[in-house]
């Protein structure tokens, strides 16, 4: 992790791209190397994948530090699964692993249209039918293992649709299936 708190670790945005501000991911990056190797459990994969930087002008660009940032995710979630395992049994670990899949495939098995709270009248949401069919992906790889990557769970975007789906309750689902993903390995 120690190349990825160098600023010299992320190429700048130029002209009228914004990037990220240096100094807050910099920062952010240090903490996080830190606690990795103070094996602090107070930052977790979970917090990995929430962080949100300022965007600025002469930024870091998102690409390469979002994809440094999977990367963190990723090993922190591993020493999360190591430690679990360690502490509840393997069983326990693929148990509660289980259950979350479950849990979220209850919910993409539910009628197309339906699956999530959509959002009051006049108000923009994730557009329903592009959410319909990455939740028809992710059952399909949850039900029968079809091809779905982290890295595709992470990075997939919606276009805004009045009345759409809640943005909070698919983000979170997707949070989840990522969680999922990372504790089976």
């Amino acid at each position: 992790m120690t190349e990825l708190t160098s600023s010299a670790a992320f190429p700048k945005t130029s002209g009228r791209r914004k990037g990220y501000e240096p100094g807050v991911v910099d920062e952010f990056l240090s903490a996080a190397r830190t606690a990795f190797e103070a094996e602090d459990t107070k930052l977790r994969s979970d917090d990995i994948r929430a962080a949100a930087f300022p965007l600025v002008r002469d930024g870091y660009a998102v690409e390469a530090v979002d994809a440094a940032l999977a990367r963190i995710e990723d090993a922190f979630a591993q020493r999360e699964r190591a430690v679990a395992m360690s502490q509840r049994g393997a069983r326990a670990w693929v148990g509660a692993s289980r259950a979350l899949a479950q849990e979220i495939l209850d919910r993409l098995s539910r009628p197309a249209r339906r699956r999530f709270r959509r959002v009051s009248f006049l108000r923009f949401g994730y557009r329903v039918d592009e959410v319909d069919l990455v939740a028809g992906r992710i059952a399909r790889y949850l039900e029968s293992g079809e091809s779905l990557t982290i890295e595709q769970v992470r990075t997939v975007a919606f276009r805004m649709q009045l009345r759409g789906y809640d943005e909070a309750q698919v983000d979170a689902v997707l949070d989840s299936v990522v969680d999922v993903m990372q504790s089976v390995g």
